[in-house]
């Protein structure tokens, strides 16, 4: 039993350090390669600060998915990479997917080392996969907030511009005026949608972009709208009053619909929180009374067991009060 106990505690202190060092390298590499890219970014004595000979220029964004040359070349190969760094755009956070997938995997790690010490194997490597996602699931949920703040500016938006289009405005000059007077996210996409516009991306071009990174239906809806304008003509005003007022309809009765949902959500919370609570409650109260349930033989599987339904039970109770509307 000493051995056993003696072989996992360095095994931890291996595991960590290693983690720590893998960590530290990278951040060393990546400091290097920005030193690198600043160097060749920063114009020669003697030379203007404008685009070089070569027609290259440092204004470019840069489309590498990690500053670590081996690690870019490994995602490059995944799909669903796209997907990651489509959702880390929409989220406006500026981290890369290299920094991402590497959070992830120290995520992991870490909580493989501790959840071995409480479950059993294939219990722990499960729990360490779902740690992992972790970051992922932060990403989302960042992202999530924003596209509902931008659903509930928007019809204001909307408004706004139609007032706009009757004062005689063309559509670029009120979509630069409409950026200007309203709120983030809303303000930043509709900034961006009218600079790409003008810097001769076109119009239909400039739209598509914006519903990639606002995948709603309220911005689909705004750019059929504009593009049948364009084709057909008529009065663009009252279409984007319309639309703005069937949009602020749409977003009360979700509003309805979801303090009505409230009520569920939190019985979940509590019903899920409840027995861990009570758990913690008993191992202050009375270790020995738990201890039998972690030296049992079959103590790891069941508590692997209560965690698996805890777990399934407050998905499907959040399932079943999520509406759709």
């Amino acid at each position: 039993m000493f051995i056993a106990a003696t072989a996992g505690f360095f095994l931890v202190i291996f595991l960590l350090a290693s983690i720590s060092v893998a960590a530290a390298w990278m951040a060393f590499q990546k400091m290097t390669a920005e030193e690198s890219e600043a160097a060749l970014g920063e114009p020669e004595s003697g030379e203007d600060a404008g685009p070089r000979a070569d027609g290259e220029t440092t204004l470019l964004r840069s489309e590498r998915l990690s500053t670590l040359s081996f690690w870019d070349n490994v995602l490059a190969r995944f799909d669903f990479i796209e997907i990651m760094k489509s959702c880390v755009e929409q989220a406006e956070l500026d981290w890369s997917v290299g920094r991402v997938t590497s959070l992830m995997l120290l995520c992991g790690a870490v909580a493989l080392v501790v959840l071995l010490k409480f479950l059993a194997v294939w219990a722990a490597l499960a729990g360490a996969v779902a740690v992992a996602f972790a970051p992922y699931g932060y990403i989302l949920r960042r992202r999530a907030k924003r596209f509902h703040k931008f659903r509930e500016h928007f019809p204001d938006v909307l408004d706004s511009l139609a007032r706009a289009l009757r004062a005689g405005y063309p559509l670029s000059a009120a979509m630069e005026l409409i950026s200007g007077e309203t709120l983030p996210p809303v303000s930043v996409e509709m900034r961006r949608t009218s600079v790409e516009a003008n810097l001769g991306m076109g119009w239909g071009r400039a739209l598509e972009n914006l519903g990639r990174r606002i995948p709603l239906l309220e911005v689909n809806l705004f750019i059929s709208a504009v593009q049948l304008h364009a084709r057909t003509g008529g009065k663009l005003s009252e279409v984007m009053s319309g639309l703005a007022e069937n949009m602020r309809e749409a977003v009360s009765l979700q509003g309805e619909v979801r303090s009505l949902a409230a009520h569920g959500k939190l019985t979940g919370v509590v019903l899920t929180v409840l027995p861990i609570g009570i758990a913690i409650m008993m191992m202050t109260v009375s270790p020995g009374y738990m201890m039998v349930l972690f030296n049992h033989p079959w103590g790891k599987n069941l508590i692997t067991a209560a965690i698996v339904c805890l777990a399934l039970a407050h998905f499907v109770i959040r399932k079943i009060v999520d509406i759709k509307v």
